[in-house]
């Protein structure tokens, strides 16, 4: 199974107002073990559009890509995965004083 080791985290802008809620790009660091279909020696991380919108959160999209070539995997998280995913990115939430989050 995967696991997040790091993350970075931005508010998304929307200038004109047109999306409804609160919009965040993760940028999730993975451990893949070796023997996944995604382990790439390269690394690998999972970028993540998460939503909050009227008290309900989820993740809009995702998309897995190499570390070192930003190359695009065309992969699914699997049920598990994709609650890991979305529970990780509800307990990093930015507050509202802070923009841009590195951790």
């Amino acid at each position: 199974m995967l696991s997040i080791t790091s993350h970075a985290v931005e508010v998304l802008e929307d200038p004109f107002g047109i999306l409804p809620g609160d919009r965040y790009e993760f940028i999730l660091n993975l451990d893949v073990p070796e023997d996944d279909e995604l382990y790439s020696d390269k690394g690998v991380y999972l970028r993540v559009i998460y939503t909050v919108e009227d008290g309900q959160s989820r993740i809009s999209q995702y998309q897995f890509f190499e570390k070192e070539t930003d190359k695009y995997f065309d992969f699914e998280l699997d049920e598990d995965e994709e609650a890991m995913a979305a529970s990780y990115c509800l307990a990093h939430l930015p507050s509202s004083e802070e923009a841009d989050v590195i951790e």
